[in-house]
């Protein structure tokens, strides 16, 4: 499903998503919840199936382990994404990484070289990011 060669917006939004959650450990259960949760629920995934998700997340990792897969990745992702969807993009792996509550390195720079493969404005990912924090701040625990 998805192709090597070229990727509907949809497709680029997951492949961003599964960028982030690739990077380091690999994919936790949380942060596949988190995936689902946002295909399920933003209007930007209408009509894309929780299937189509899981298709797509594999065949982006398949795509990881060649080579170049990282590089092709980020061009595929770039030529499917119009500007204003590239900051959805960036918004969206931003909420997978706050989701995880334990980012390490690997991600981080993921999500670094994703704000500027997607060439990103410094201030709107400074805003993007601190909203994926407040939307994703535990309450502290009640003694």
């Amino acid at each position: 499903m998805l192709a090597q060669t070229a990727l509907d917006p949809q497709e680029a939004l997951v492949c961003t998503m599964v960028l982030v959650a690739a990077a380091g450990d690999g994919i936790s259960d949380r942060e596949i919840g988190t995936m689902a949760g946002l295909v399920q629920t933003l209007p930007v995934f209408r009509g894309f199936s929780k299937g189509r998700l899981q298709v797509a997340t594999d065949s982006v990792v398949a795509l990881l382990l060649k080579a170049d897969g990282l590089a092709h990745a980020a061009k595929l992702i770039r030529e499917a994404l119009e500007p204003r969807l590239r900051e959805t993009a960036y918004a969206l792996a931003c909420d997978v990484l706050a989701a995880d509550r334990s980012s390490d390195q690997d991600s981080l720079r993921m999500l670094e070289f994703i704000k500027v493969e997607l060439a990103i404005d410094k201030l709107v990912a400074a805003a993007i990011e601190r909203g994926a924090r407040a939307r994703h701040q535990l309450l502290p625990a009640i003694a």
